[in-house]
């Protein structure tokens, strides 16, 4: 049986939808949440086969768009982190109710190193693919280790990521494979200019899987927007930066 997890909570009057990254679920925004939840009714979100978002199987960044979508809260701002930053321009693109804004945190409309465009190696995504039939539970913690590698709390924040991946129930080798497949085809910086609501984008200078020599390619794509990167801050700079993060979500929103 299918079950959508979509959680609400806080008491601002703006809605918020946060949408987490691959192989992981809804906690991992747990750190910000108290921050956020006066600003903000918060919307936390399992992607579909991950965490208590059960009885999924794979799924296509369009069907996973689609399984989200008749939830979609009116007039809300839209926050992905990483593959979850895929779904949200996915859910962007294709929402027939209104839109007030869009963030991505550490995303790109192409995670996948292509000519002339920087990004993770083929080879290392398709390397993490086959070690997961081999070796589930250490291929996910070393996915987890890349991202927070080389920021001071590199070893702290892992550990909250590892545990926030125990604290729920693990997705299957299947729907983490998709998660993979995702993250290697996906190209959305032909549909960035299309994008007609604000738009926020938040980068790690030191972030292993998301260059920032793409920051400048993203911002041609797109041809509006905001780009910030957070000096010392990885791949999950609202876990290393939660209040300077907090600060930018609150400053977008005040804008819009």
């Amino acid at each position: 049986m299918m079950s959508l997890y979509w959680h609400r909570c806080g008491e601002g009057k703006t809605d918020l939808v946060l949408l987490h990254g691959w192989g992981l679920n809804a906690e991992v925004w747990s750190g910000i949440t108290e921050r956020l939840r006066p600003h903000f009714r918060l919307h936390l979100v399992d992607l579909p086969g991950y965490g208590r978002s059960q009885g999924y199987s794979a799924m296509t960044l369009e069907e996973m768009a689609g399984v989200l979508l008749p939830h979609l809260p009116e007039d809300a701002i839209i926050a992905g982190w990483s593959l979850g930053g895929l779904v949200a321009t996915r859910l962007v693109q294709t929402a027939r109710q209104k839109v007030r804004g869009l963030i991505t945190l550490a995303s790109s409309p192409c995670f996948s190193e292509r000519e002339q465009w920087p990004g993770i190696k083929p080879t290392v995504l398709e390397g993490f693919r086959q070690q997961l039939s081999q070796h589930f539970e250490k291929t996910v913690e070393r996915f987890m280790a890349l991202q927070t590698l080389g920021t001071g709390t590199a070893r702290q924040d892992a550990r909250q990521l590892r545990d926030v991946i125990l604290s729920q129930p693990l997705p299957q080798a299947d729907v983490l494979n998709g998660g993979l497949s995702i993250l290697q085809s996906a190209d959305l910086r032909g549909d960035l200019s299309a994008l007609k609501v604000p738009v926020l984008r938040i980068y790690g200078a030191l972030d292993a899987l998301v260059p920032v020599a793409i920051v400048p390619e993203v911002d041609q794509y797109t041809g509006h927007g905001q780009s910030l990167i957070i000096p010392k801050a990885g791949h999950a700079p609202f876990i290393s930066h939660p209040d300077l993060f907090c600060q930018q979500v609150l400053d977008f929103s005040s804008d819009l």
